[in-house]
């Protein structure tokens, strides 16, 4: 499980700006329910042009919530011009830090921005994917990966899925991620890379396993697919093999694999343990 710093667990526990705006002069909605993280942001001017009111409403872990709630308190009294330049690095410096498989989330934040800010102006969205869809499940193209590896000066596969769930799925695009840094950053030396010692954590019994495995998925994850017309059933619990089946409009969906994946993996890894691996069992 992850560590979380004291800021990230108070807005995660103790949420502020949970809503939605009234008669709101901007909206913004980012992610997917069934990818398990959604955001919807909504904002209201005051007389002085500045942004009055913001509010959230969004589904997903405890990073993206606490990253949605600083995302509000933040633009507060920000003009359109100065929210346009907050990245998702503001968000997580504003929050202490979060954990490097959950940075996502602050990605989440300036994207849902970007776009209410486009809503008030009266633009169009910006097109799901510009450029080159790179990774097929979770639609991320060469654009925004090679953006998000720039802003945030990542030069691993690993730190792009931290930051875009790309080459989390599947895993066809891996080479393909690889050959975009290596684009990026070939006339810049990659630091070197130095990994704490993991601390050991106490070993669950069986019974302790199977039942964290069981409300996990009842609690974590059974809401998000049921919201987007999907449902999950555990099938067995072999060792640290957790077998499902996944029932309603999941069980045909193209990102079947990344929604097993980037969601029902992640949420069992976070709550219960880092080992434990989901595999699909066709009815």
């Amino acid at each position: 499980m992850w560590e979380y710093t004291d800021k990230v667990k108070k807005y995660f526990t103790e949420p502020v700006n949970v809503g939605e705006v009234e008669n709101p002069d901007g909206v913004g909605e980012v992610g997917s329910l069934a990818c398990g993280d959604a955001l919807k942001l909504t904002f209201k001017l005051g007389e002085d042009g500045k942004i009055a009111d913001a509010k959230f409403q969004t589904f997903g872990c405890a990073s993206a919530i606490a990253s949605s709630s600083a995302l509000t308190e933040l633009v507060k009294g920000m003009t359109l011009e100065e929210a346009e330049k907050l990245t998702n690095k503001d968000i997580a410096d504003f929050l202490g830090g979060l954990p490097k498989e959950k940075m996502h989330c602050s990605v989440m934040g300036e994207e849902a921005l970007q776009a209410a800010i486009r809503n008030y102006r009266g633009l169009e969205p910006l097109p799901q994917a510009e450029g080159e869809v790179v990774c097929q499940c979770f639609g991320v193209t060469d654009q925004e990966i090679e953006k998000v590896a720039r802003t945030n000066d990542l030069h691993s596969v690993e730190e792009i899925t931290n930051y875009t769930k790309a080459g989390g799925g599947c895993g066809e695009c891996v080479d393909k991620i690889q050959a975009i840094l290596d684009r990026v950053w070939e006339t810049t030396p990659k630091p070197v890379e130095v990994t704490p010692p993991a601390a050991k954590k106490k070993p669950l019994t069986n019974i302790q396993k199977m039942k964290l495995i069981e409300e996990t998925l009842e609690r974590e994850v059974r809401p998000a697919l049921k919201a987007d017309g999907g449902d999950i059933e555990l099938i067995d619990i072999d060792g640290d093999n957790v077998l499902v089946s996944l029932r309603g409009r999941c069980s045909s969906c193209a990102a079947s694999a990344a929604t097993l994946g980037q969601f029902v993996q992640s949420k069992l890894r976070e709550f219960v343990s880092d080992d434990l691996k989901v595999q699909e069992v066709k009815p």
